[in-house]
């Protein structure tokens, strides 16, 4: 039997993201204990990346802006697939928890009256992302850690779950490993909060870290429960295209809502072409301001490189494909222009982008003060994910919660920018509260001494297959999956392709049983890489089979084959993915629920 460390909690919160420190600070200030488990070092989660800012309807710059517009902006841009349940507590909620965090000591750009300032983002009638420069997410994650040291969490830092344990039908805790020495770990627990993040490295393109490998998707699958909507995965359209080795780095869309444009390779500036009709046009006074929109008896003046981030995308796609891209295969996003109108301008850039003026300085050699960014689209978020409820974001699992980018329903078929860090701090701190109260509810659980003892065994094997001189190469494995997501389950899609793309998972996960990992357990990357494939292969098929049930294009989800937004005499649902009792991945679809009459009565008077 392998050795391992037991560490018991009221409440395991796996993952330490925006989403994660929420949960973990608000199930602490319930009275529980609470452990906190992070895959790389504390302060380093995935959230300090996001760049552009936090979507709440403050009305500190426009002051017709609100919740309500908020619900039908994200409803909208979901192609209202969302749960509306959702949309509706993150709408009204996001205020409060961005004024929260400004009280734990977040710093935020203001208003010239001391008010926190306010960006447009794409997708938002109004100016909505409270934001710090291009650096918010790292000044979120600086204030909730600095106010969660001192709620008494304990944290486990540079550890990865490999699998959750269940006692009946209840899940009872998390088994992993210390990264740096190899140790195994267990960590019984009466509720546990999956805040693990995204899957954008089971592509070849993506502005993900090194820890998005769909843990807490696998994790919660193969405990029981449900995902849904697998197949839209967001396609951040300003991904830095050159040199190779930045290929993915995510350009903020801060950018284009400090007025940065998308021109092709001809200088021609492309995004006019393509208006949706979702959008009524009145014409523009001048064009390099925007074109001014009307909805219900709002009207707005709107850059069009401020569409939804599926269709600036497509759009980006489109100039590629047809000859127009810049020469590295991509296209020009220009924030020096802004020189004609302001006399400043250089400094004004530095000041609102200061992250993006050092990454194209240092990565690229390029001033964008005075040159355009070669940007092209990146992977980079997964609107799909574990089903919850819509209040306390339990899954179909009995005390097994998910929050952030991990869970689903509140982007439907596509996010806006900005929703995803309100997310983080509205769903994250009502996961930490359920779970605290479930805690409190029910008794301790059983730990099963056999699966812990099976999956020991199976963590090991990677090991075991190298010692017995045979085995693939883990990160090989890897590289094929990477290939094949992004050349048959990317921006474009067919039957045929993803058909194909099943095809070759099927290979890869037979290739993935036998992978060797060279080495001991200290510091070996190869054994950690060969656990990560078990996630990855998981998350990559559910998104396939997600992809191939859907037959239409709507939101971040586009097929070659069937270019309609909508399916014939079929109503608006959901993919729901489950493991069958032979270990066989389930596909189905779920009609969603009819909306709340005076939920409904907004969308027909905003959106």
């Amino acid at each position: 039997m392998a050795q391992y460390e037991t560490h018991e909690y009221d409440v395991l919160v796996i993952g330490a993201g925006g989403a994660g420190l929420r949960a973990a600070i608000e199930a602490s200030s319930a009275g529980v204990s609470v452990g906190l488990v992070c895959k790389s070092l504390l302060g380093k989660a995935h959230t300090v990346m996001a760049e552009g800012g936090i979507a709440a309807a403050l009305a500190n710059v426009d002051e017709r802006d609100g919740w309500k517009v908020h619900f039908a902006d994200t409803m909208r841009g979901g192609q209202y697939l969302n749960n509306w349940r959702m949309a509706e507590l993150h709408a009204k909620e996001a205020p409060e928890r961005v004024r929260e965090l400004e009280g734990w000591g977040a710093l935020f750009d203001r208003t010239d009256d001391g008010r926190i300032l306010q960006r447009n983002f794409g997708g938002h009638q109004f100016p909505r992302l409270a934001h710090v420069g291009d650096r918010t997410g790292l000044e979120m994650i600086r204030a909730l850690q600095d106010h969660g040291i001192h709620q008494g969490v304990d944290v486990h830092m540079e550890c990865t779950v490999v699998a959750l344990t269940k006692d009946g039908d209840r899940v009872s805790g998390a088994f992993g490993y210390e990264r740096e020495k190899g140790r195994f770990k267990m960590f019984p627990a009466k509720a546990i909060v999956l805040a693990t993040g995204g899957i954008g490295r089971a592509y070849k393109i993506t502005s993900n870290s090194w820890e998005y490998t769909g843990d807490g998707h696998a994790l919660a699958y193969h405990a029981g429960a449900e995902l849904i909507d697998m197949e839209f995965v967001q396609f951040h359209p300003t991904g830095m295209v050159w040199p190779p080795s930045v290929q993915g780095i995510l350009v903020t869309e801060g950018v284009r809502g400090e007025g940065g444009i998308l021109k092709n390779g001809e200088g021609r500036r492309f995004m006019f072409d393509d208006i949706p009709e979702l959008y009524r046009l009145q014409t523009a006074d001048n064009e390099e301001e925007g074109w001014r929109y009307t909805q219900g008896d709002r009207e707005a003046r709107r850059p069009p490189e401020l569409l939804t981030r599926d269709h600036v995308a497509r759009c980006i796609v489109r100039e590629v494909q047809e000859g127009r891209g810049s020469p590295h295969g991509g296209v020009f996003l220009d924030i020096a222009w802004i020189r004609e109108k302001l006399p400043n301008a250089a400094e004004h850039i530095r000041r609102k982008l200061p992250s993006m003026y050092h990454q194209f300085k240092e990565l690229a050699n390029i001033d964008i003060t005075e040159e355009p960014m070669e940007v092209g689209p990146t992977t980079h978020y997964a609107m799909g994910g574990v089903r919850v409820d819509s209040d306390s974001q339990m899954t179909c699992v009995p005390g097994l919660f998910s929050a952030g980018e991990c869970g689903a329903g509140l982007h439907g078929a596509n996010r806006l920018g900005g929703n995803s860090l309100s997310d983080l701090l509205v769903f994250g701190k009502r996961a930490g509260e359920y779970a605290a109260q479930f805690a409190k509810e029910n008794d301790s659980v059983l730990l099963d001494e056999d699966q812990v003892r099976s999956i020991a065994d199976w963590a090991l094997k990677p090991l075991e297959n190298q010692a017995g001189g045979g085995g693939g190469n883990p990160y090989q494995v890897q590289y094929d999956l990477q290939e094949i997501m992004q050349k048959l389950v990317g921006i474009a899609r067919s039957e045929e392709g993803i058909s194909s793309a099943l095809s070759e998972i099927v290979g890869l996960r037979q290739r993935s049983e036998g992978v060797a990992a060279i080495g001991n357990r200290e510091y070996n990357s190869g054994w950690h890489t060969a656990l990560d494939l078990y996630n990855l292969l998981t998350s990559a098929e559910a998104i396939a089979l997600a992809a191939l049930e859907r037959k239409a294009s709507i939101g971040a989800h586009s097929r070659d084959d069937y270019p309609d937004k909508e399916e014939p005499d079929t109503k608006k649902y959901n993919t729901v993915i489950r493991k069958g009792g032979d270990g066989e991945m389930l596909v189905s679809r779920e009609e969603i629920s009819e909306m709340r009459g005076d939920l409904q009565k907004i969308i027909e008077e905003i959106g």
